[in-house]
């Protein structure tokens, strides 16, 4: 491979994701050819350790060869058929175990986290049309939440530089104080200001629940506001409120599902199931785009009439793709026979009292937090360009960072060893100090 004819091709052809292109004039696209377990290699036979799983998508390395088995055996059955007025094994083998794990039924798909969302809203607002409440069709959210950025999805989230320049075009919802712990005053748990935050809800619940379809919100960690993570109590009276105020509550488990806050899906920590359950991401593994809303009984029958005008008429061409469905599946049956989620357990608190322990004790690090297999810290004082200085820094060391704002954050995949856990700490340690000293 051409690497300097790859990346001048790139530029010329594809606009990518999340980026000012401008920003390529000076700063080089990393052209990847390979990829093994938890390492990324380059044209160039570069390596770099993978710590961010690929925008938070890949579980359990690059190269798994039984997510890939799966998708090479139904390749040779059936590449894609239309999921309206069509089925297959697949697509419903997934669906009942996702509806044994979350408690939750009759799963919808789409392709992507934001298609979730959108899912999600439309299917809220629905239910309560169909019920005779139509007046329903409001949404309540949290400061610095963020679910996606197609138009319903940004109507719920609150990252500026992703909703300002769309502003015309996004409807106006309700927006609630966020029970990040790191908003604690003086004397304050995180359990104290999740209860606080509960409270802020309760007041918006109380004074406009006649218009409120659901609360939404990002169980346990907001990804977006520098990993934000906050006490389970919050879940249980975010719960009891939607309850007692007849509002649905929806949890974005898209970044947070599937083992990543230390439980399969983060809502176990607070012992709730919400009214509707939205999951991407890692679902595939890392493998294929696929995504996932379910809910409950009581959501599906409304729907449930002779009446078309009654029916959720929502698609996606590639609904229920039976290749992304059978990478799911195979996901699913590795946390089983893997024991994933208590060898997480066991990787995190050794872990977190061995090598990331040095950057937690760094001076410019302030709020060193962990969720599962998520690990956070605030760099105070930091330079401009802090995050893209860092991303840069790091890949000198060997290893892809991908920082929020002033935030550094590590969500490598499950399959990361003691070695690499102390290659990482060692290696960002030492950009972040080069950064910082620079």
């Amino acid at each position: 491979m051409n690497t300097n004819s790859l990346l001048s091709r790139s530029l010329a052809a594809v606009w990518h994701p999340c980026t000012q292109m401008k920003h390529h004039e000076t700063l080089p696209l990393l052209p990847i050819a390979g990829g093994e377990g938890v390492w990324l290699q380059d044209s160039d036979g570069r390596r770099y350790l993978d710590a961010v799983s690929s925008w938070w998508v890949n579980l359990f390395g690059h190269n798994e060869p039984r997510i890939k088995a799966a998708i090479r055996e139904q390749l040779d059955r059936i590449e894609h058929v239309m999921l309206a007025g069509f089925t297959h094994e697949p697509v419903v083998a997934l669906s009942e175990q996702l509806g044994e794990l979350t408690g939750l039924g009759h799963a919808f798909y789409g392709s992507d986290g934001a298609s979730a969302t959108e899912i999600a809203l439309k299917m809220a607002a629905h239910y309560w049309r169909n019920l005779g409440q139509p007046q329903k069709s409001r949404f309540v959210y949290l400061q610095d939440s963020y679910h996606g950025e197609t138009l319903g999805a940004l109507s719920v989230t609150d990252v500026p530089i992703f909703r300002s320049a769309y502003a015309p075009l996004v409807r106006d919802n309700f927006i609630v104080m966020s029970p990040d712990a790191r908003r604690a005053e003086a004397g304050e748990s995180a359990r104290d200001v999740a209860e606080r935050a509960a409270q802020a809800l309760e007041t918006t619940l109380a004074a406009h629940h006649s218009e409120i379809a659901a609360v939404i919100v990002e169980p346990l960690v907001q990804g977006a506001a520098g990993m934000a993570m906050y006490d389970p109590l919050y879940l249980t009276r975010a719960r009891e409120l939607c309850d007692r105020y007849q509002v649905l509550l929806i949890a974005d488990e898209i970044a947070v599902g599937f083992g990543r806050t230390g439980t399969l899906f983060a809502c176990e920590q607070a012992g709730i199931r919400p009214d509707l359950i939205c999951l991407s991401k890692g679902i595939t593994g890392g493998y294929l785009p696929l995504a996932v809303v379910l809910c409950t009984d009581a959501i599906y029958t409304a729907f449930y009439d002779d009446s078309s005008a009654r029916a959720f008429l929502h698609s996606h061409s590639y609904t229920g793709n039976p290749l992304a469905c059978a990478a799911a599946l195979a996901t699913l049956a590795i946390f089983r026979s893997d024991d994933v989620i208590a060898r997480n357990r066991d990787k995190a608190a050794r872990w977190s009292e061995g090598p990331f322990a040095d950057l937690a004790a760094h001076p410019r690090i302030r709020n060193w937090r962990q969720q599962g297999m998520i690990w956070a810290g605030d760099v105070s004082a930091a330079p401009e360009g802090f995050a893209r200085k860092l991303y840069l820094a790091s890949l000198q060391q060997g290893i892809l960072l991908r920082p929020i704002g002033s935030t550094l954050y590590f969500m490598p995949p499950y399959i990361l060893d003691d070695s690499d856990a102390a290659f990482l700490a060692r290696g960002t340690r030492a950009a972040l100090d080069a950064v910082l000293n620079d």
